[in-house]
């Protein structure tokens, strides 16, 4: 109203009239008030801290919340707000028919692997395909359910904390039209399995690797149930019901089937992932007693087995994306320290009989957050993108209280621009294909 009135006094003014105005508002009534929040229930996250993000909601609607803590309600809310009008995505969007015939099971195709022969009549796939790390195919993404999850999922996260710390109901309305879309309306809802994903043409339907398009993006989904759960409008318990199906269903397909297991004995990140996503899963569902097993045994199979006594870690430094793998890998275990934190189980304060611990690996990482690739003397296909670490850093300052990460953290860029940490404090995950 203020900009409107000084727009009609420049207008009268070059108009040579004289328009009479009220009284100027004073800057401090002009101040935008803070939202009126309703009372919610602390929420059962499995990832963020429930009590911390509700403590940080209450400072913010009465007007006692950061700068740092405004600017990130400001950038989730812009993110919120190009929701509004995207998706809802689901599997049925993709026109290929998976191996089962059933286009609710969701579909991928390996991203790294390409066609070694030209398509023809006769070979019209290029097969045999061959593994090229880190270089993505680009046909693979003409199957739909990789990128339709990954933006599905991303809306579903950022939708919901905008509500939670706006409380505008257009936004939890349409995180929760997303999330009916994809987990549980009949017509339109992905199967409980990932059997099919990064299939490779010619050679398999589907591999356990593939699991890590959902273990590295779905416990935001869970925080997101579990805000929701807290006193959405619009959220019943009809819902909540329909997910703790639907993620016991995924979580006993994961604990049973070949891919699964497969996925498990993976020594790399995609061991890592599968843990976290695992042990939240288990915690979202009332598996208690499993989320602090699969937590405990990160210790000596995760930990001891990819971390050095100096913080580096030698399997993801042998990738062509070196800095990006080993971002991606901290990230896991951070995560999972952040689930096995709701359980007991602590893995910051861990540290291998070999010397090595989740501190160390991401103090490995601050000389090339602060400086960028000069500081990392490793192979890093494509753009060096000097923003995974910042999270990490975050998590081992306030959780493990490394003095070396807090002081990277003022170094270190946000992506975007922005800093999520103040109102989502927890290790975000850069979405990769494994």
């Amino acid at each position: 109203m203020k900009k409107r009135r000084l727009l009609l006094a420049a207008t009268a003014a070059a108009a040579g009239t004289l328009l009479v105005l009220g009284p100027l508002t004073t800057a401090a009534s002009a101040a935008p008030k803070p939202p009126k929040l309703p009372r919610l229930a602390v929420p059962h996250t499995v990832l963020l801290d429930g009590p911390t993000i509700a403590a940080v909601r209450a400072r913010i609607s009465v007007g006692h919340g950061t700068a740092a803590q405004t600017a990130a309600v400001a950038a989730l809310v812009r993110t919120a707000e190009s929701d509004l009008t995207a998706g809802p995505w689901s599997v049925m969007d993709k026109a290929e028919i998976p191996p089962s015939g059933d286009r609710h099971d969701y579909m991928s195709q390996a991203p790294y692997w390409w066609p070694s022969q030209p398509m023809t009549p006769d070979n019209p796939l290029g097969c045999p395909y061959i593994q090229k790390d880190g270089q993505r195919y680009p046909g693979a993404d003409a199957i739909t359910d990789h990128t339709e999850r990954g933006v599905a999922w991303n809306a579903i996260r950022d939708l919901t904390l905008a509500w939670y710390y706006t409380g505008r109901a257009d936004f939890a309305q349409r995180a929760e039209l997303d999330v009916r879309t994809w987990f549980t309306n009949p017509a339109t809802a992905m199967n409980p399995t990932l059997a099919y994903a990064q299939g490779i043409p010619c050679q398999t339907p589907g591999r356990g690797t593939g699991i890590i398009e959902s273990s590295d993006q779905i416990v935001d989904v869970l925080d997101a149930f579990a805000l929701l759960d807290a006193g959405a409008p619009g959220w019943t318990h009809t819902d909540h019901a329909k997910l703790q199906s639907w993620m016991t269903q995924y979580l006993n397909w994961m604990l049973t089937s070949t891919n699964g297991k497969d996925e498990e004995a993976s020594t790399n990140n995609h061991g890592s992932w599968l843990d976290q996503q695992d042990a939240a899963i288990a915690l979202y569902v009332g598996q208690r007693s499993q989320a602090a097993a699969i937590a405990q045994s990160a210790k000596a199979n995760r930990i001891a087995v990819q971390i050095q006594a100096d913080g580096s870690q030698p399997l993801e430094l042998s990738r062509t994306r070196s800095w990006h793998y080993s971002n991606f890998n901290v990230t896991a275990l951070c995560r999972l320290a952040e689930v096995g934190r709701h359980v007991g189980v602590d893995l910051w304060s861990y540290t291998a009989p070999g010397g090595g611990s989740l501190s160390k690996a991401v103090d490995y990482l601050i000389p090339a957050a602060e400086n960028g690739p000069s500081s990392w003397p490793y192979q890093e296909l494509g753009t060096f993108d000097q923003t995974l670490a910042l999270y990490e850093l975050h998590a081992a300052a306030s959780e493990a209280h490394d003095g070396a990460a807090r002081a990277a953290v003022r170094l270190a860029p946000a992506q975007g621009g922005t800093d999520l940490w103040p109102v989502e404090p927890d290790c975000q995950a850069t979405s990769s294909a494994g």
